[in-house]
C-alpha cells in the first residue's frame, strides 16, 4: 500500500485528491494539511511514502516544502502555474513528479505509482509545450514504425490519459493497452510515457 500526504491550501481541490486517491486498492491517504508547514511536520510525522503538494500554499510554498522533503520522501508536485521556471525547480529540488490541476484521474493516481517506484512522471501537456518552443521535430523520428493501433494508444497518452482511459476510449483491454505501450516503447526506445511523448512529438504523431 502506497501512503500518501496530501498538501493543498484549496479545500475542494484538497477533498477531491483525497477521493481519487482512496478510491485506488493500493494507496492510502495518511493525511491532508492546507499550507506547507504543516505538510512539513505532518510528513516527518507520518513518514508517507509519497507527498502530494502544490505551489502555492501559506506558510511554506510547495517549492521549499519539495526542498526539505525530498531528499527523505517522495514528492509529486501539482499546480495550476506549469512555467518552465516552475518545473525546472521543482525537479532541480528533487521532485519525483509535476502534475497540472487539470490532470485526469487516472495520471494523479499514476504519478503517485510512478513516484512510489522512484520514478518521474511529467504531464504530457508540460512535455509538449516544452518540445514545441526548444525541440524542432526531426525526420529520424518514423511514425511508420509503429501500427495504426499504436498509434491511437500513443495520441491519447500524449492527452494525459491513464491506460484505464485509453483502454475505455479504445474498447479494448487494459492489458492491450500495456501490450501497445510495452510494444511502443520497444519500437521507439522509449523508457516511460514521457519519452514516448517526445518521440510523438518529434515524428509528428501529436500536432506541433
Amino acid at each position: 500500500m502506497i501512503s500518501v500526504l496530501i498538501a493543498e491550501d484549496q479545500d475542494m481541490v484538497r477533498a477531491g485528491f483525497r477521493l481519487i486517491l482512496e478510491a485506488q486498492p493500493d494507496i492510502s491517504v495518511v493525511a491532508d494539511v492546507a499550507d506547507g508547514i504543516s505538510a512539513v511536520q505532518r510528513a516527518r510525522e507520518l513518514e508517507p511514502r509519497v507527498c502530494l503538494v502544490d505551489v502555492r500554499m501559506p506558510g511554506l510554498d510547495g517549492l521549499e516544502v519539495t526542498r526539505q522533503l525530498a531528499p527523505h520522501t517522495r514528492v509529486v508536485v501539482v499546480t495550476t502555474f506549469d512555467s518552465d521556471e516552475v518545473l525546472n525547480k521543482a525537479l532541480d529540488l528533487g521532485a519525483c513528479g509535476f502534475l497540472t490541476k487539470d490532470a485526469s484521474p487516472g495520471l494523479l493516481a499514476e504519478a503517485v505509482r510512478s513516484a512510489a517506484r522512484g520514478d518521474v512522471l511529467v504531464s504530457p501537456q508540460v512535455v509538449l509545450r516544452v518540445l514545441r518552443r526548444s525541440v524542432p521535430p526531426v525526420a529520424s523520428a518514423d511514425a511508420q514504425v509503429l501500427n495504426p493501433r499504436e498509434l491511437d494508444v500513443v495520441r491519447h497518452v500524449a492527452k494525459g490519459l491513464s491506460n484505464n482511459e485509453i483502454a475505455a476510449s479504445l474498447k479494448v483491454s487494459v492489458s492491450s493497452v500495456k501490450a501497445y505501450l510495452a510494444s511502443v516503447q520497444a519500437k521507439v526506445g522509449a523508457r516511460n510515457r514521457v519519452e514516448i511523448v517526445a518521440w510523438a512529438f518529434r515524428a509528428h504523431v501529436v500536432a506541433d
